[in-house]
């Protein structure tokens, strides 16, 4: 049987350029056929696409492609790396590591520029611009102005508006676990893209708050600050979601009440719930964001709240069953109050006084408690009356 003439493709070769660990292997095969593979041991997966899972390795093989997505024995390297989205994924690498890169992509890679092979292997799959904006949250890589005009070009199509919401939601999710998912939103909105799959993220720009709280003014810009100190805190995909959604009701808020924002809180809910119906956006995400977008502020005015608003709050973050949701929460609640102008390195003492309250509601037991009569109601009113004392105590030294 013939020598299996394949190469390292893509994110592979990428990454390796970089330095970065190889997580994501795989190859390209000139010269065969779906039967020839398969007598190599290769086991086909997919009907629609020529792609073969190696009997060892089990990493991915395909055939090379054309012009049109056509496999074919004839078809070059070249030929199969130019159907490729950027210049940086269309380098390939031999088994003794010896690089093919017609399209320049080590020099992109150097200079730090995310570039398009070609305009219409690039408008083959309009996610390629929400793609481009993932990776410039990934490598903090400019866009090249013609790929930014490409890009906008893409966004107005008619193609892109249909793009399955699965699809995006997959590519947002993804970004905002970048270390740069500021850069994804700021990418977006530069070609037009952030206003057809995030209206409501968009709408927050150009809107005004009120300079003594929010010495940037711009809503957009604190979201995407707080967004950032996210990053900086280390919080999880879910709590950088929830600051992505908390403030989308100021976006809404009449321009004759600018920049105060009254009520933005439950417009905020309102509209966090049309987003993830419309991306289908799964259930932790979407109650991460509703109670980030509803109680941040009760966080920030913790001190000034009674002891049953409080008590409410950690009942809504479920506190008695776990304490996940209050943990994201106030990370949550901490990147807002920093994520401001000027406010970088400040304190933030609520997440701690908030979460000793919520410890202290969870050390109430039951047979702790002595009800005033018997039943069901008696011990709901005599556990509920203790986790109020309980919140009291931690509160009182606070205020």
């Amino acid at each position: 049987m013939k020598e299996l003439r394949a190469y390292l493709v893509g994110g592979a070769v990428r990454d390796h350029l970089l330095g970065c660990p190889d997580t994501d292997r795989d190859w390209v095969v000139l010269g065969s056929t779906a039967d020839e593979m398969k007598a190599r041991g290769f086991r086909q997966v997919g009907r629609d696409f020529p792609v073969f899972l190696h009997p060892e390795s089990r990493e991915q093989y395909a055939l090379a492609q054309g012009v049109g997505g056509a496999a074919s024995v004839d078809t070059t390297l070249k030929e199969d790396l130019g159907r490729r989205d950027l210049t940086i994924n269309a380098m390939a690498m031999d088994a003794e590591g010896v690089l093919t890169d017609p399209f320049n992509g080590r020099g992109d890679l150097e200079a730090g520029v995310l570039r398009h092979v070609s305009e219409h292997s690039f408008g083959e799959d309009p996610l390629r611009v929400l793609r481009v904006a993932r990776f410039a949250a990934r490598y903090d890589f400019a866009v090249a102005p013609e790929t930014g005009a490409l890009m906008q070009s893409v966004t107005a199509t008619d193609e892109f508006s249909e793009l399955p919401p699965e699809r995006l939601w997959s590519e947002i999710e993804a970004a905002l676990g970048e270390p740069q998912p500021r850069r994804f939103v700021d990418t977006l909105r530069a070609c037009g893209a952030l206003a057809r799959v995030l209206p409501e993220v968009d709408a927050m720009f150009g809107v005004p708050q009120t300079p003594r709280h929010h010495p940037e003014v711009d809503t957009g810009v604190h979201v995407m600050l707080a967004l950032e100190m996210a990053v900086r805190l280390q919080a999880d995909t879910l709590t950088r979601f929830a600051i992505l959604v908390h403030d989308l009701g100021k976006g809404t808020s009449p321009r004759a009440i600018w920049p105060h924002h009254y009520g933005h809180e439950g417009r905020s809910v309102a509209l966090v719930r049309a987003l993830c119906q419309r991306l289908r956006v799964p259930r932790a995400y979407r109650d991460m964001g509703v109670l980030t977008a509803r109680y941040h502020t009760h966080c920030h005015r913790l001190r000034q709240l009674r002891p049953q608003t409080i008590l409410k709050l950690l009942e809504a973050m479920r506190v008695v069953h776990g304490d996940e949701q209050l943990r994201r929460f106030l990370l949550a609640c901490e990147a807002d109050s920093r994520g401001r102008q000027g406010h970088a390195e400040g304190n933030y003492p609520q997440a701690k006084l908030l979460a000793a309250a919520g410890d202290a509601v969870k050390a109430i037991r039951a047979e702790d408690c002595t009800p005033q009569g018997n039943g069901k109601m008696a011990m709901a009113k005599a556990l509920r009356s203790a986790r109020l004392a309980a919140i009291s105590a931690v509160m009182e030294p606070a205020r």
